[in-house]
């Protein structure tokens, strides 16, 4: 295998702030990200020969993302794939660069979630059209399992198990605070999270993300096009999917404390960089913290943490800005929600940036590589991981 590493480079992204945006629609959302990486990497919209364009309930092709941005008959492609769609939507703009058919392309992601009229993230499939719905439960009780099980699995009262996803919820939150793009821009404490009200037992509030708009781009060149147009541009390490095949309810010993598709994605990209050591090698990981529980496994499944030991280096402060492997420096989907088509690519404009050094209060002193870890499904099912690896050329 040839792999990417280095092939591929980004020269500009743009995001949009996260919230509840009523005062604009979803193209919107497309045209504030696209119109920021534009002027980013100092092009213009006729540089542009390919689109990918990730959402989730957002229409059926790319035709509305061409007349939004005024393309010139740039061939424009839906991608989606469940949570995963904005960082699959990087995935195959990277590959058709490195392919040699394009020069420079674009990866848009975009997602309206706050004028749907429910309470809750959607489920996808129209109640009208199918009584497979009656079988589609919520997020927060599937992941949910995941916290009791845990708590169960490695021997914590339900006080210490909510203390544990508190101090992730913290964390998240401080980070937030200091990004104004966030969605929500406050510290918060950790009693404030344990006696929280409760979603889905044992997750509180504070440990599940929010519904909310958003909009993030890309735009992907080669590294020679890449070197006359600016000096910190960035260079994609490692790319992989993994998608399960439902395994997780077709086996009856799943111990709903790992997520395999998350290791096995991670595997691929460790292998393909030659990463022994992720929790040293790696410098900071953006990951799917759609509850806290999420996090906290990924920790593990991503070998930042020994398997039963995430929570002796969540309060050794391990992943916190300051510590040895800071994760989610913008505040994750914990603080900016998650409409679903924008998300991944909003957390690679936070490796972006780091890895520039413009990453304001946030910024580390250390950096050369970060992952972006994204998760689409729900647990025993079957779940679809990316992983993405960025660094300096």
């Amino acid at each position: 295998m040839i792999g990417i590493k280095d092939r591929v480079a980004v020269v500009g992204m743009g995001c949009t702030q996260f919230g509840e945006l009523w005062d604009k629609e979803s193209l919107d959302l497309a045209v504030d990200a696209v119109y920021e990486a534009y002027e980013d990497a100092g092009v213009e919209p006729k540089d542009i020969q390919a689109v990918w364009l990730a959402h989730a309930y957002e229409g059926l092709t790319g035709t509305r993302l061409a007349r939004a941005l005024k393309l010139d008959y740039v061939p424009v492609t839906h991608v989606e794939n469940l949570c995963c769609s904005g960082t699959d939507a990087f995935r195959n703009a990277c590959l058709a660069v490195a392919s040699g058919v394009y020069d420079m392309v674009m990866a848009v992601g975009m997602e309206k979630l706050k004028d749907n009229g429910q309470a809750g993230q959607r489920s996808g499939i129209d109640p009208e059209v199918t009584s497979r719905t009656k079988f589609v439960d919520p997020a927060p009780p599937n992941f949910a399992f995941l916290a009791t099980r845990y708590f169960h699995h490695y021997g914590l009262s339900y006080e210490e198990g909510k203390k544990i996803l508190a101090k992730i919820a913290v964390k998240n939150h401080h980070n937030g605070a200091l990004n104004p793009k966030a969605m929500v821009q406050k510290e918060i404490t950790l009693e404030e999270v344990v006696n929280a009200p409760i979603v889905a037992y044992p997750l509180g509030l504070y440990d599940c993300c929010g519904i909310s708009d958003g909009g993030a781009a890309a735009i992907i060149t080669t590294p020679e096009i890449a070197k006359k147009l600016r000096k910190d541009y960035i260079t994609v390490k490692a790319l992989s999917v993994v998608c399960g095949a439902m395994q997780g309810t077709l086996q009856s010993d799943y111990d709903f404390v790992h997520i395999e598709e998350t290791i096995r994605a991670s595997r691929m990209a460790y292998q393909e960089l030659g990463i022994k050591d992720p929790r040293r090698e790696i410098h900071m990981a953006e990951v799917h913290d759609c509850f806290t529980i999420t996090e906290l496994i990924i920790y593990e499944d991503l070998g930042f943490s020994p398997r039963g030991k995430g929570p002796e280096d969540v309060f050794k402060g391990i992943f916190e800005l300051n510590g040895e492997l800071p994760v989610n420096t913008d505040g994750g989907l914990n603080t900016f929600g998650h409409p679903i088509g924008a998300s991944g690519l909003r957390m690679i404009y936070e490796v972006y940036k780091q890895l520039q050094g413009k990453a304001g209060p946030r910024q580390l002193k250390r950096m050369d590589t970060g992952l972006v870890h994204n998760l689409g499904g729900a647990p025993p099912g079957s779940q679809t991981v990316t992983i993405t690896i960025l660094g300096r050329p």
